[in-house]
Order: C-alpha cells, then structure tokens, then sequence
C-alpha cells in the first residue's frame, strides 16, 4: 500500500481536498482507503442505541453490520493510542492510503495552506511536506522552495501524488 499524507491548520480544507480527490484516483482505477486523525474525541454512537449501551456497560470492541456496512468501535480505555502504522495495519489491502492529520508522521504529505487564514506554514519546520497546495495566485509571494498545486484542482493534485510514489 502506498501512503501519502495531508497537513494544514484546523478549516484548511484538507477534508474537503481529500474528499475530492477519492473519487478522482477511483476514477483512475485505484481502491483507496483514508485514516483521518481527530486531536479531539468523537463518537459515531449516539446514546441510547444498543451499541452505544454495550460500549457504556464496559465492552473493549463492538462490531456493527448490516447488509451496506460494518463498523467495529475500539475504546482505548485509557491505553495509548494507537501509532499510525497500528492503524496501516489494520486497513486491508488497497493502492493507496489518504492520510489526513498525523502532521509529524514520516510519510510525505502535502500541505494545505490558506494565506488569507493568517496562519503560519508548516514546511518550513515540517520535513515530510512535499509540496503546498494553496489558494493563493501564481503570482503571490509564499516564499516557498516546493511545488505549489491548485488547491481547488484536484486531477494535478492527484497527478502529482501518483508521480511522487512512483518516484520514490
């Protein structure tokens, strides 16, 4: 499995660049998978349903299905979480693993980068960003030695992608 990552601050747009672009490799014949980490805790449970009561009544694992779909909801009950290559690990085989967050992980990644949300960029202190994705014009002044893509393009985004695993 290949893996390529994306960082950027909290409403970049790293979710909706990622959003874009499965359908993109899809259409090019490739299966994809996404690990997406959350700095904050989340629930897909609601309270009240039955997996949320086993959960609640102190069960490590809960597996869902149904005809359209499985789930299996692992609670750490205050274990470490989990590294990314324990996540890796867990996918099943596919082409190509979208990383969304893990900023300081050793895997390359593109930066989103917003000028106009005055935040500052990552690649100056971040070694695996490979490249910026950015809504800023050709002609703005980002200061910055790496491949700038269209933020908003997604089909020379994933060609750069595709170019830099098959590179590498």
């Amino acid at each position: 499995m290949k893996v390529f990552g994306f960082a950027g601050w909290s409403g970049s747009g790293k979710t909706t660049l990622v959003e874009r672009l499965i359908p993109e490799f899809t259409r090019r014949g490739l299966r994809v998978s996404v690990i997406k980490h959350a700095h904050h805790g989340f629930d897909l449970d609601k309270p009240g349903k039955d997996s949320w009561r086993h959960r609640e009544a102190g069960a490590t694992q809960v597996l869902m299905l149904s005809n359209e779909r499985w789930v299996l909801m692992h609670e750490l009950r205050g274990e470490p979480e989990p590294t990314l290559e324990d996540q890796l690990r867990l996918l099943e085989p596919c082409d190509l693993v979208l990383i969304e967050g893990y900023k300081a992980a050793a895997v390359p990644k593109i930066e989103i980068h917003r000028p106009a949300h005055g935040k500052p960029p990552l690649w100056p202190e971040n070694a695996h960003v490979v490249a910026v994705a950015t809504d800023a014009g050709e002609d703005a002044d980002l200061d910055c030695p790496l491949p700038r893509l269209p933020l908003n393009e997604p089909a020379p985004i994933a060609d750069f992608i595709l170019d830099y695993l098959k590179t590498r």
